[in-house]
């Protein structure tokens, strides 16, 4: 038996989907467990591009079967979106996608309400706008609807006629918005019901059996760590829990059953929306990482905050999420860098913190201070072996393992699967 959980050990973007997909090679399951169709994980097969953001990055893998978990917020026409566009590259779903009937439904007014927020925001977050964080509201007031209620129609029209009242007043008395119609609403995802019915499944019940049987099952996340709700830098964070302890409760999985966390570390780091960057570069260099490593957003388009890699911010993601493997990506965008920096430790008012700052106001203010080590000054293009990599380059990945405290165990050099150095 073998589970192990991916996980983003930065502000997301890491490059989760090439490693998902690289190491679905050997495992039976790819199961998604947190977040909704706010993620974008790119892979790249022989110079063909997909984008996912529901479906496990499993799914580009022969044979492997995939679970959307009931940690995640399903957006119908997104679901079906990424279906249709698999199918269309003769992707198979049959026997192969498995959605929680658990998983919680975004609605149409979690849509509005999420941009209604966040246009009159006094200090906005920087959502995508797809109703993931109204969602999860919903869920933990308990008044959200779950893909299991679809089946009983009278039940689910009741608690979408609540909802849409009580949205609609909302909408139209704070928002100014125009209100949401009823019944075309219902007719809409009673439509999907049909649609989704041959992937519903107890998905936590699979993947005990699963692990009962010796299979081997791999657990993705979505985001990053320091986006993660409870421990990320809040409240410029998602509305779920990305870090490995959200993998057993978006699944239904015990943690006694994990075997290894592996963490998905970019060779710099870059951030999306708003929020403290203590590292942010706001000079040439920042806008050349951004070129090179085409750093715009894959749901939305959104150029990334770049910066150097912030080791204090990857210590402390090591720690939360219990990671013993790390994949380092991107390591070829520094390939023309003449000095690279790692943030090896933040000060505030001249004192030097001992560890990450909960607050926001202080992580804002740190004074990072930097070790720089020579860049390499050619292409890794087409390496495949670790000894073969330049000196300066495996000096710096050596830096990164000591200040992390854990081992890179995978060195990725471009999207494309095949450019991958394992160790």
């Amino acid at each position: 038996m073998s589970v192990k959980i991916v996980v983003g050990a930065q502000w997301g973007d890491e490059g989760k989907g090439k490693i998902v997909d690289l190491l679905s090679d050997s495992v039976d399951i790819v199961a998604r467990y947190q977040g909704g169709a706010n993620a974008g994980h790119t892979i790249v097969i022989e110079g063909k591009k997909f984008v996912l953001h529901l479906i496990p990055s499993g799914i580009l893998q022969d044979d492997v079967q995939c679970v959307i978990g009931n940690g995640v917020v399903i957006d119908p026409v997104a679901l079906m979106e990424e279906i249709a566009m698999l199918e269309s590259f003769g992707i198979s779903m049959k026997d192969r996608l498995f959605i929680s009937h658990k998983a919680h439904l975004i609605m149409p007014y979690h849509k509005m309400l999420d941009k209604a927020r966040e246009s009159q925001a006094s200090a906005a977050i920087g959502t995508t706008g797809r109703g993931i964080g109204p969602a999860y509201i919903d869920k933990f007031s308990r008044s959200g609807i779950r893909i299991v209620d679809l089946l009983d129609r009278t039940v689910f029209e009741e608690k979408l006629r609540a909802n849409i009242e009580e949205k609609n007043a909302v909408l139209k008395k704070i928002y100014d918005h125009e209100e949401l119609e009823i019944e075309s609403i219902i007719s809409e995802y009673l439509d999907f019901d049909v649609k989704i019915d041959p992937y519903i499944k107890d998905t936590t019940l699979l993947l005990n059996q699963a692990i009962a049987e010796g299979k081997s099952i791999l657990m993705e996340g979505a985001q990053g760590a320091l986006l993660d709700v409870d421990h990320g830098t809040y409240p410029f964070v998602t509305s779920s829990n990305p870090t490995s302890g959200g993998a057993c409760t978006g699944l239904g999985v015990p943690p006694t059953s994990v075997n290894s966390v592996i963490g998905v570390v970019k060779a710099y780091t870059t951030r999306v929306g708003n929020g403290p960057f203590p590292t942010e570069l706001h000079d040439e260099m920042g806008e050349e990482l951004r070129r090179i490593g085409a750093e715009f957003g894959a749901t939305t388009g959104r150029p990334r905050r770049c910066g150097w890699l912030d080791g204090v911010a990857l210590r402390y993601s090591v720690m939360i999420n219990g990671i013993d493997t790390i994949a380092l990506t991107k390591l070829d965008v520094l390939d023309n860098v003449q000095s690279i920096g790692i943030c090896t430790g933040y000060e505030v008012d001249g004192k030097m913190l001992r560890s990450f700052p909960a607050n926001v106001k202080d992580l804002a203010k740190v004074k990072p201070h930097y070790q720089f080590h020579e860049g390499w000054n050619c292409s890794l293009a087409g390496i495949r072996n670790y000894d073969d990599l330049p000196k300066a380059a495996k000096t710096y990945i050596s830096a990164i393992e000591q200040i992390a405290g854990a081992k890179v165990g995978i060195v990725s050099l471009s999207p494309d699967r095949a450019d991958t150095i394992i160790r």
